[in-house]
């Protein structure tokens, strides 16, 4: 089944069951891991096919009942390990932007050297970094390097804030049912459709009136998207969808939840 390869880079769940996506969630998270290191103690390290250094990592990984794929994977995408000290870590490609940003260091050039090249500048540049780094690893790869100072990133777990969600919709809106989720290793969202909501589709009914649209053609639905690579914090997206297009009405600007100063799960319930 392509769900064991989740450790991929291009994986990509799609989850037509709310148990089903949650356990997702829940797997992962047993399989992943937060760790907090010196920024300036960080260092890239090309790594080609047929090296010692695949070689090495492949047994490594063996040893400690890692999938050996997920350095082959590597090796086709980003070509890279993170070095911290003496421990050695495949990087994810939805990694890049944030070592780039901790680096300090952007531009479209960089992709075009080759991997040893690229390494190497990263790491002058590395060496210069201030502060902690926030490292994400999940299923065998890092996936971020974020901020890892106390006014910088603020974890909130994913399968937390999907449970959060799921308890305040069905106490909420008798009417809920999950429509569908999706997992991805920089994003993660999930939409529930709310039926039986007459109440609140009364207070959009003239304003649909008047663009030619009628309530009772209108679907309330919310959905909800959150990330643990820095690509986005914890935000809902109240809407309408209405005909065989499924097309989408937005209820104003989505209610966002950033990832930063001391962000909790109270202030998403909130």
């Amino acid at each position: 089944m392509y769900e064991t390869r989740v450790f991929a880079d291009d994986y990509c769940g799609v989850f037509r069951k709310q148990e089903d996506f949650l356990e997702c969630l829940k797997s992962i998270g047993r399989n992943s891991s937060w760790q907090r290191k010196s920024a300036r103690n960080l260092r890239l390290v090309a790594i080609t096919s047929g090296s010692k250094v695949e070689e090495e990592m492949k047994e490594r990984y063996a040893d400690e009942g890692l999938d050996e794929e997920i350095i082959t994977d590597t090796i086709v995408n980003t070509g890279l390990l993170l070095k911290v000290r003496n421990q050695y870590y495949p990087v994810r490609n939805c990694a890049i932007k944030s070592i780039l940003d901790r680096a300090g260091i952007s531009g479209a050039g960089l992709r075009r050297v080759e991997k040893s090249v690229y390494a190497r500048i990263l790491n002058d540049c590395l060496k210069a970094a201030k502060g902690e780094a926030l490292l994400r690893i999940s299923e065998g790869k890092v996936s971020a390097v974020l901020g890892g100072d106390c006014h910088d990133y603020a974890v909130l777990d994913m399968e937390q804030v999907f449970l959060h969600t799921v308890d305040y919709l069905t106490e909420n809106f008798k009417g809920c049912r999950y429509v569908e989720g999706f997992y991805e290793h920089d994003i993660v969202s999930a939409v529930w459709q709310l039926t039986g909501e007459d109440a609140l589709l009364d207070a959009y009914r003239d304003e649909l009136a008047l663009h030619g649209r009628t309530a009772e053609e209108m679907v309330p639905m919310v959905k909800v998207t959150t990330s643990d690579t820095g690509s986005g914090g914890a935000n809902i997206y109240p809407m309408l969808v209405y005909g065989k297009g499924c097309t989408t009405i937005s209820l104003g600007s989505p209610l966002r939840l950033g990832h930063r100063n001391g962000s909790t799960l109270s202030e998403f319930d909130a």
